[in-house]
């Protein structure tokens, strides 16, 4: 039995939408019963929630394409000011009239013309008769622009006096969209995360031809056992089932095992997916270098700048800060003057090194430094001048929270807090380049 059932939508559309979408049927089902029918005023605005690839965007398009609803689909990251977004509206609505074959130029900048342009291009389309739905996806790109964008969104129903219906898709909470000022209150939705049951089921309908489903399913299940405590994104997840197939398919190509040898499969392919966990999210290498090193049966280290942390982007000064943190925590403190001081004056060679010195501080570890001895030498290695701004100091904080230095003792030392740096000698090198 069908889950999707509307009296005002043709059964063989709603069977094809429920097989696009699976493990979403409850979520679509809530909104063709706010859709209503094709001539039914809809909701003036609907707001879906979620975090990100928990499918919001991929059912509002599938829903709208295959039940063939006239609709405007936008990115508001695209199209970031109020200007370019109302303009991108009008053209998508005047590109999809089947009486004009070429677009005109659309100029408007006012909401004012808005409307009016809007009225005259649903009159042209003769959609008087049917809701026109327009989608903005990442809308919280909304609250950057004017102040009257959004509550104008919410309720252009009522200002252009059309059957139109505005949703808007987002990733954070209606709370912290809703204007200082009050505004009209749209529908809201929420969209909850994939479980790993939804996650098995939506991969496992990828599976190749000339493998069985059981065969593939088995390989999914293996894969989220690995990687679903650290990624819940569908699309990495769909990434990284579609590169290490072939690695889990080898025992069964070379004659090894079949397709029901899980033991061996999955002695095949657990250290490689110990290496692919290195890489999710961060894209360090391409597709076809991953595959590469599979075949030749390296490890991920023999790729240049192939790291976990070598490529993970900071700001500016936290740059600076990690380095200074380095070298403060490895170099000793009566080294300072000598490296960091244009003129330290005459330094002894003889006895300066004492003999437990000798030993490489890297084998000893990271020794821990106080916060003003870090802000000296931030200072020396700064090109220009910087000033010991609030911003320093909370980039000091998320520094500590990503952990890449840690806190030693306690915080209410009179002496202030202290510091280790723990990251890498190859982290340093590939911040300083």
């Amino acid at each position: 039995m069908p889950n999707l059932e509307h009296p005002a939508y043709p059964a063989a559309d709603l069977l094809q939408l429920e097989s696009l979408v699976p493990c979403r049927e409850s979520q679509v089902s809530m909104l063709l019963s706010i859709f209503g029918e094709r001539q039914q005023f809809s909701f003036p605005s609907i707001f879906i929630y979620g975090h990100t690839s928990s499918g919001k965007t991929y059912v509002m398009q599938t829903l709208l394409t295959t039940l063939q609803l006239p609709h405007v689909f936008v990115n508001c990251v695209e199209y970031f000011t109020s200007r370019l977004l109302l303009e991108e509206i009008l053209i998508q609505l005047q590109s999809s009239s089947s009486d004009t074959e070429q677009t005109c130029p659309v100029h408007c900048d006012t909401l004012n013309d808005f409307v009016r342009l809007f009225k005259q291009a649903v009159a042209s389309q003769e959609l008087q008769d049917q809701t026109l739905y327009i989608v903005l996806d990442r809308a919280e790109q909304l609250r950057e622009m004017e102040a009257n964008i959004l509550p104008a969104f919410l309720r252009l129903q009522e200002l252009t006096d059309r059957n139109v219906t505005v949703v808007l898709l987002s990733e954070i909470v209606w709370e912290l969209f809703r204007p200082n000022v009050g505004c009209f209150e749209p529908f809201t939705m929420y969209f909850p995360d994939y479980s790993i049951g939804h996650l098995q089921k939506i991969l496992s309908q990828n599976h190749p031809p000339e493998y069985s489903a059981d065969f593939y399913s088995a390989y999914i299940n293996i894969l989220l056992g690995v990687f679903y405590m650290v990624c819940r994104d569908l699309k990495e997840l769909r990434h990284l089932a579609a590169l290490n197939f072939a690695k889990y398919c080898e025992p069964v190509v070379r004659g090894e095992a079949n397709e029901r040898d899980t033991r061996k499969l999955w002695k095949n392919i657990e250290p490689h997916l110990k290496k692919a966990m290195q890489t999710v999210y961060l894209r360090e290498i391409s597709s076809s270098q991953w595959e590469r090193l599979q075949h030749d049966g390296g490890e991920p280290g023999q790729l240049k700048g192939l790291s976990a942390h070598t490529h993970v982007e900071l700001p500016y000064y936290s740059k600076f800060l990690l380095i200074a943190a380095y070298l403060a925590s490895y170099n000793p403190v009566r080294t300072d003057k000598r490296f960091f001081l244009k003129h330290h004056g005459k330094i002894r060679k003889t006895n300066f090194m004492k003999k437990h010195e000798k030993t490489s501080n890297h084998l000893l570890g990271p020794k821990p430094f106080p916060l003003d001895r870090l802000l000296a030498i931030l200072y020396s290695i700064v090109d220009n001048r910087v000033a010991p701004t609030a911003n320093i100091f909370s980039q000091i904080t998320s520094l500590v929270t990503l952990q890449l230095l840690s806190m030693v003792g306690q915080n209410d030392q009179l002496d202030g807090p202290r510091y280790k740096c723990t990251v890498s000698l190859d982290f340093i090198r590939a911040i300083a380049r």
